[in-house]
């Protein structure tokens, strides 16, 4: 009886199974995806799915992490040529992906024994199911609780940055209306200069005048004396 327990052992010895996930994995990050049965599939999926988070390269900023990375994933797959696809190719394919790196598709049963086939295959390089979908950006998953504090703390930000743009906006009318009230003064003041400039000069003009008179009439006085 098998309760609780949770490795698949596919009827082989633990030498025998790893050599065969270590070459089916080769195998899909070659080719992309295999077909194989449903036991083989679920227990490759387990296989492959932490290597492919090693080999992302948010995991590998530094030499000793690159490094140590690389030496884990070459133990479990024993293949260079896999190791540089892993670390190159696919990981870049699969960097914005937070996991699920893999899927499984049933195909049936298989002729000869009746077995569950599946075709598993990396979901990044399915063009069909990937054609009409837009890239997702990363979401930080938030508790219920947290909402009405959020929306609160957003609604004091919005009411601050309203508040401040009306006194923005009130400060620069208020400098607007004086600017053009000292231009105005300015105007009129001009205008009243030359109007009192031309009052001077017109009032002597009217004395000598009648400066003038008193002498003309003079002369007359004594031409009618004589």
């Amino acid at each position: 009886m098998r309760h609780g327990k949770k490795v698949n052992h596919l009827g082989r010895k633990s030498a025998h199974r790893k050599a065969m996930l270590a070459n089916m994995a080769c195998s899909l990050i070659e080719h992309k995806r295999i077909n194989t049965t449903v036991a083989k599939a679920k227990a490759l999926k387990q296989f492959i799915e932490p290597l492919i988070t090693k080999s992302k390269a948010e995991n590998n900023q530094t030499t000793e992490k690159g490094t140590h990375n690389r030496r884990i994933a070459f133990k479990n797959l024993r293949d260079k040529y896999a190791v540089t696809e892993l670390f190159g190719s696919v990981s870049d394919k699969v960097g914005a992906r937070p996991g699920g790196y893999t899927r499984i598709i049933k195909l049936g049963n298989r002729l000869g024994d009746n077995a569950d086939m599946a075709m598993i295959e990396l979901v990044d390089y399915n063009e069909v199911y990937n054609a009409g979908k837009a890239a997702k950006k990363k979401t930080t998953r938030r508790s219920r609780r947290g909402k009405k504090a959020d929306e609160a703390v957003v609604e004091k930000v919005t009411e601050n940055v309203v508040e401040e743009t009306a006194e923005a906006v009130t400060e620069e009318i208020k400098e607007t209306e004086a600017v053009e009230t000292e231009e105005a003064t300015q105007e009129i003041e001009e205008v009243k200069e030359p109007q009192a400039t031309e009052e001077e000069v017109s009032e002597p003009e009217s004395t000598e005048a009648e400066t003038t008179e008193p002498e003309d009439s003079e002369e007359k006085k004594n031409d009618s004396e004589a």
